[in-house]
């Protein structure tokens, strides 16, 4: 009868078990990383959506809301009022309006009269676009809620002649600028990019 090859019944040396479980260390380390990469990357291109349309419906918001824009003379219900302001030397103006704007329903506003403002607001460090509205006819005040979050400038001019200045008080210039322009700076791929709305208010009663 042959005798067992003892060569063949030799099992695995420490030194194979330990290359093996390094490698296998490896494999999974790699597997893992492009797993949560994948998902990190999901997530930025979610969050990048979700600003594009934040900013897109602040943008449009904001340029129907100027179009709107109705003004009295020697009726202080009715305003336009804008003011250059900075935070963290970054513009930062604030943006008070009476406008016509489809009336809410539910215990909001009872009228196509609303008094608009935009602030901007410090939380955490980061700047952050407010809004209050509330309907002209009603005395309570309206909490301000964020409109868009993570903003690094907020910027309204107004068109006077030929040239266009940052603030403007219809109390003190007895009438609606020709030309509302408001910028909006937000960082994209760390680099700060401005995007611009222009609108033309249409409504000045005497």
């Amino acid at each position: 009868m042959p005798k067992p090859d003892p060569s063949r019944e030799r099992g695995f040396t420490l030194l194979e078990l330990l290359l093996a479980l390094a490698l296998l260390a490896i494999l999974t380390a790699a597997l893992y990383g492009s797993y949560f990469s994948l998902f990190k990357g999901r997530d930025a291109a979610s969050e990048g959506m979700e600003s594009r349309r934040e900013l897109r419906t602040t943008l449009d918001l904001l340029r129907r809301e100027l179009t709107g824009i109705i003004y009295r003379r020697n009726d202080e219900r009715f305003r336009f009022i804008v003011e250059d302001r900075d935070l963290y030397g970054k513009p930062a103006s604030t943006l008070s309006l009476t406008a016509i704007a489809p009336p809410e329903t539910g215990q909001g506003a009872v009228s196509d009269l609303v008094d608009i403002s935009y602030r901007i607001v410090e939380k955490g460090g980061t700047m952050v676009l407010g809004r209050q509205a509330r309907d002209l006819h009603v005395t309570t005040e309206p909490l301000r809620y964020p409109q868009m979050e993570k903003v690094e400038g907020f910027l309204v001019e107004c068109r006077s002649g030929d040239k266009w200045v940052r603030s403007w008080d219809t109390a003190i210039n007895m009438t609606l600028p020709a030309a509302v322009r408001v910028t909006i700076t937000v960082k994209e791929d760390d680099k700060p990019v401005e995007y611009s709305v222009v609108a033309t208010p249409r409504i000045a009663v005497p």
